[in-house]
């Protein structure tokens, strides 16, 4: 039997160094007495701090905490040593014009403090946050959709009985427009794996509002807009913007009664595309007196964001008018 011993690696300041380049963790030791901090280069680099700044303190790096956030870290700190055991606290610094998360973690109740100093690590945590503030922005999304989707239903069913003769007409219908209703939610959100090719603005705005004609109605919903092509990735941020409009319109205007109109008409002026959403014949408008809910922030910031441009409403006695105006550059992409 061989009586080799198995060689077990030492840890020496190099390697731990090495572990924590690749793990992108940030040291710092805080003198207790003095409130002096002492930081590694990569905590240096993390806080946006000139290395010749030889003398750090809190306050010296509270310079670039996010204002919001400040006077919440601030407590922190002061209470680190009243904390009993592991603690973490995330928050945002500015750093170089752009918003960065950090997690400063370490043990509170001086344990392990040795010489007057504790010592702790900063994380760089801005990719998870952006991911879960994403997830949150996709949760309050779809949980908006599902909400607006069972109310279109329900709409639809009303107003298709208004013309069916027969419960299978009225069968007919409803599926047809349910099925158009599906047709639409595909341009707000693609189908994975399925490329879009983008469309023709007249098409998109007529696929979209086809689930809410009424055939018997007179001239109900009217279309004017040039041939003008609409670009892959604009035509789903259009799409969704349009799509929330006759939402709205289905419930709260002109589309909830069989007497409503609306008219889409688009015109382009120079570098810039203006759509207007006009509605006649539904029920008395009230103008909100904020449009802070999740429909009215996403169009909002899909219009700027997307498609460098902004959205206007007019709450008239005779309808909403809603002026849309976009980059005719953004619009084709």
């Amino acid at each position: 039997m061989s009586s080799d011993k198995i060689s077990m690696p030492v840890w020496n300041e190099k390697h731990l160094r090495a572990a924590t380049d690749a793990a992108g963790v940030a040291l710092w030791a805080w003198n207790v007495d003095t409130d002096a901090i002492t930081m590694d280069e990569r905590a240096y680099d993390l806080w946006d701090v000139p290395k010749s700044e030889k003398h750090i303190t809190f306050e010296i790096l509270s310079r670039n905490i996010h204002p919001a956030d400040l006077e919440r870290v601030r407590s922190a700190f002061a209470a680190t040593r009243a904390i009993v055991g592991a603690y973490e606290i995330d928050f945002r610094i500015l750093f170089d014009g752009d918003i960065r998360w950090i997690s400063a973690r370490g043990q509170g109740d001086d344990a392990d403090i040795a010489d007057r100093t504790m010592f702790g690590i900063f994380l760089d945590v801005t990719q998870r946050k952006q991911a879960e503030e994403a997830n949150e922005l996709l949760a309050g999304e779809m949980s908006h959709r599902v909400k607006n989707l069972l109310t279109i239903a329900t709409a639809l069913t009303q107003f298709t009985s208004r013309s069916a003769a027969t419960k299978e007409d009225m069968a007919h219908e409803l599926t047809n427009r349910l099925m158009a209703l599906g047709r639409a939610q595909d341009l707000i959100r693609p189908i994975p794996g399925r490329k879009s090719e983008g469309a023709l603005l007249g098409d998109l705005v007529s696929i979209l509002l086809a689930p809410y004609d009424e055939r018997e109605a007179s001239v109900r919903i009217r279309v004017s807009v040039p041939k003008m092509n609409v670009g892959e990735m604009s035509s789903t941020t259009l799409a969704l913007v349009l799509h929330e409009l006759a939402t709205n319109s289905a419930k709260y205007g002109s589309l909830s009664l069989a007497s409503g109109t609306l008219d889409v008409s688009c015109n382009a002026h120079g570098d810039e595309v203006v759509v207007t959403w006009t509605e006649r014949g539904g029920p008395p408008l009230k103008a909100p007196a904020r449009l802070d809910g999740f429909g009215s922030k996403l169009v909002q910031r899909s219009m700027a964001a997307q498609l460098g441009g902004s959205i206007a409403f007019d709450w008239s006695e005779e309808g909403l008018v809603v002026t849309l105006i976009m980059s005719k550059d953004r619009l084709a992409r």
